[in-house]
């Protein structure tokens, strides 16, 4: 990858002295350039080529909107369709222009991209912003977790109850037959055949 500085009076004669010997069927411009990733200091250009251009890299003019000089990045042997900028000043507004290199030579320039960096003070504030949503995720996480565990023992201890209240049910309905037969045996021990219900008969003198 190769990045210089040079002026725009000194781009514009090599853009001219380059469109000479490209061929009458020279590339297509890229297209849908944008910016992404963009902080106060740095971002990322994004491109498309059209299909079936036998590109081989690209190049990129980088331009403050009110200063002649310009970044000039070029790099071949690639397919990529992104290009990272950096060392960008807070608050400034910047032109980018997109060219695909190929074999027999360069294409027309792409529309022209126009954006504007962040000030320092927004970007702070974006971070600041992330590290409390990142905060309060990790303390919502471990409410839902402490939730939890206090349901399970919740659970827990009502399974214990339902499961003493099952064994004593058992025990209880085990003893009845018992207090059954014995309630019975008492009953045929104090009867007798004069009286049923087990008193005697006592005849008048």
């Amino acid at each position: 990858m190769r990045r210089v500085f040079m002026p725009t009076s000194m781009l514009l004669l090599f853009s001219c002295f380059g469109a000479s010997w490209v061929l009458a069927d020279s590339l297509a411009a890229p297209v849908n350039v944008s910016i992404r990733d963009l902080k106060g200091s740095s971002g990322v250009v994004t491109w498309v080529t059209p299909d079936e251009e036998p590109v081989i890299g690209f190049a990129i003019t980088q331009q403050k909107k009110d200063v002649r000089m310009l970044r000039f990045i070029q790099e071949v042997n690639t397919t990529t369709r992104s290009c990272a900028l950096w060392d960008l000043e807070a608050d400034t507004d910047y032109i980018v222009h997109v060219q695909s290199i190929s074999i027999s030579g360069s294409s027309p320039l792409s529309e022209p991209l126009l954006f504007k960096t962040p000030k320092e003070a927004e970007t702070q504030a974006s971070k600041s912003k992330d590290e409390v949503t990142m905060e309060e995720v990790g303390q919502n996480a471990q409410l839902r977790a402490g939730e939890i565990i206090i349901i399970v023992v919740v659970l827990i201890m009502w399974a214990g109850v339902i499961a003493l209240f099952c064994r004593q049910y058992d025990i209880i309905k085990d003893n009845e037959p018992n207090n059954n037969k014995d309630k019975a045996k008492n009953s045929s021990e104090c009867s007798t055949p004069e009286h049923p219900s087990g008193g005697l008969l006592r005849s008048k003198v």
